[in-house]
């Protein structure tokens, strides 16, 4: 097909062998197998000349676009194989951006030099799209959306509170009691009407009240470590305070449903290399087997 649409614009077939870096002969012996595999004649050939017939010149404009495409694909294979490089835009929640995946960042661009990291982090649903966004992750169920994901382990969920609130709250031994507890509310998700457990009849989800509600898992954690009242937080947000023992864990034969944790990108968008590497990266360290190894 090259040769043939070759020796088309050239002028020849030995022009089109010239570029092609073929005999001439072996050049003219392509465009017959091409003719006898198709079942017409696509060149008028004589000593002096040569000049498509109307089989030929139909061909000629789909064997140009298809010879374009491959050309295309070829390139993007040669791209995707070659070193990241550029600027990767993230978009991630608060808690997991901060004590998750940031912490991850430095290993990422060891590994990849010639790429640099812009993270936005926000409890807000960014539009990928829109906001120029290479790659966004999201915590809880997806919805419904045109968007590709890779599925990552999901975030374990604890219920935690200050010895010094304890001491003074009513006894906390099922679920049902935090109706009788102040609960600092997490304003960004259902989690701010309502919290679920897994216990010994299945789950079972629970009405929620407190008088301080904010978006951001931080200042509900600090407001936890306070003694204002009992939290729910993912695990990367309270570990440390409860490995010093500012926080307790609670009812833990009750396990919160641990929240889905997706890496969102466009279908339309290139896997470029930045793309991909990234991609794999965030597999490897948040994928089911190592977030279990790790909690």
């Amino acid at each position: 097909m090259r040769a043939f649409v070759s020796a088309v614009e050239l002028g020849s077939i030995s022009a089109a062998a010239a570029e092609l870096e073929l005999s001439s002969q072996l050049a003219g012996k392509q465009i017959r197998v091409l003719e006898h595999g198709l079942g017409i004649k696509l060149l008028n050939r004589t000593t002096r000349r040569q000049s498509l017939t109307d089989g030929g010149r139909v061909f000629y404009e789909r064997a140009k676009n298809i010879l374009a495409e491959m050309e295309a694909a070829e390139a993007l294979i040669a791209e995707t194989r070659s070193t990241p490089r550029g600027r990767l835009r993230i978009s991630a929640p608060i808690t997991f951006g901060s004590h998750a995946l940031a912490p991850e960042i430095p290993a990422y661009l060891k590994q990849h030099p010639e790429v640099s990291v812009d993270i936005s982090l926000t409890n807000r649903t960014v539009d990928l799209v829109d906001e120029g966004f290479d790659v966004v992750f999201r915590t809880g169920p997806l919805s419904d959306s045109t968007l590709l994901a890779r599925h990552l382990a999901s975030l374990r969920m604890v219920l935690c509170a200050a010895p010094d609130y304890l001491r003074s709250a009513k006894k906390l031994r099922k679920p049902e009691d935090l109706q009788h507890h102040e609960c600092l509310v997490f304003s960004h998700t259902s989690l701010r009407t309502q919290w679920s457990f897994e216990g010994p009849h299945g789950r079972e989800t629970f009405p929620i009240t407190g008088r301080f509600s904010t978006d951001s898992g931080e200042a509900l954690r600090a407001a936890a470590v306070a003694g204002m009242g009992v939290l729910l937080q993912p695990h990367e947000l309270v570990a440390e305070e409860i490995k010093a023992g500012r926080l307790v864990r609670l009812l833990p034969k009750y396990e919160p449903p641990a929240r889905p944790l997706h890496a969102l990108y466009a279908p339309d968008r290139r896997m470029t290399p930045k793309l991909r590497s990234f991609l794999d990266y965030a597999v490897q360290r948040f994928g089911v087997k190592q977030r279990s190894a790790d909690v």
